[in-house]
């Protein structure tokens, strides 16, 4: 087959575009290969769908017939894209978008991810938010976000937010950690709050439960006045590609301008920056068992 003649130079898709000094493929409102985005959309459909798909579910899904959809297979079979079972004929994912997706993850900064959402999310809801990960002594802060008023939160980079029952983020980690680590962890909180002098603290291993059972029904912790007498908070998961836990993200503020519902516009938009960050991780919408 003889092959198709290309007019122009070979750098023609970098000209740079008038009145410039940068290329014009840098442009926020560049022009794409139109091919290459309408066969993305058959890869985005096998992305959907965990399971192998025929032919034409494939195609009604990214919204071709199946002889448009049909050559675009062929050549992402032949990168190694998508695979074909030679018996039942359905399509899958292949090896070569596997290596893709290891690399991508290999590559991800759970932190980096997050900072862009949570800046966004701390001028929104107009309240301050901390980053938590897991740290040698607990639930710790690594970065708080300040919104654009002046709040005064007792909180800084570094704080550890232990004992686990008695903050949002400390919840959030006790409840979807894996037990064999958070279970010790709650027993020995129980038994120091036991011994407290104050019976407000005298939790039973029951309510404990309870507690950290409605954090993973709601996908979220509150607190209100706890740790920090006058704060309210709600804290979220944020889950990465295997559905572990990888960071949780506090929103806090004062108990006076502070929503707290469980379907308030304050939880609502904190579940949705951690969704938004878990997609960013890899994340499909479901944490893992907890073992």
């Amino acid at each position: 087959m003889a092959e198709s003649k290309r007019t122009g130079s070979p750098t023609d898709d970098m000209a740079e575009a008038p009145g410039t000094d940068a290329p014009a493929i840098e442009r926020a409102d560049r022009r794409g290969i139109q091919s290459i985005e309408v066969g993305g959309a058959l890869l985005q459909a096998l992305v959907r769908n965990p399971r192998p798909m025929m032919l034409k579910d494939l195609a009604r899904e990214a919204g071709m017939p199946p002889a448009k959809a049909h050559p675009y297979l062929v050549s992402f079979g032949k990168l190694g894209l998508i695979e074909q079972d030679a018996h039942s004929g359905r399509y899958a994912l292949g090896p070569f978008a596997l290596q893709i997706g290891l690399t991508a993850l290999h590559a991800l900064d759970p932190l980096k991810a997050a900072m862009p959402e949570v800046a966004k999310l701390a001028d929104d809801i107009e309240l301050n938010v901390a980053i938590a990960v897991w740290g040698n002594l607990g639930p710790t802060i690594v970065h708080i976000e300040e919104c654009r008023k002046q709040i005064h939160v007792n909180m800084r980079p570094g704080t550890v937010m232990t004992p686990l029952l008695l903050s949002a983020t400390g919840r959030v980690f006790a409840a979807f950690l894996p037990e064999r680590i958070i279970r010790p962890l709650v027993q020995d909180e129980l038994a120091r709050f036991a011994a407290a002098d104050q019976p407000a603290l005298r939790l039973s291993q029951r309510h404990a439960d309870e507690v950290l059972g409605e954090v993973r029904r709601q996908r979220l912790a509150r607190a209100l006045g706890n740790p920090i007498p006058g704060i309210n908070a709600f804290c979220a998961p944020v889950f990465n590609a295997t559905g572990g836990l990888a960071l949780a993200i506090t929103a806090m503020g004062p108990a006076g301008s502070f929503d707290p519902e469980w379907d308030g516009d304050t939880a609502t938009r904190v579940k949705a920056c951690a969704e938004e960050i878990g997609r960013r991780l890899g994340n499909c919408g479901t944490p893992s068992a907890i073992p």
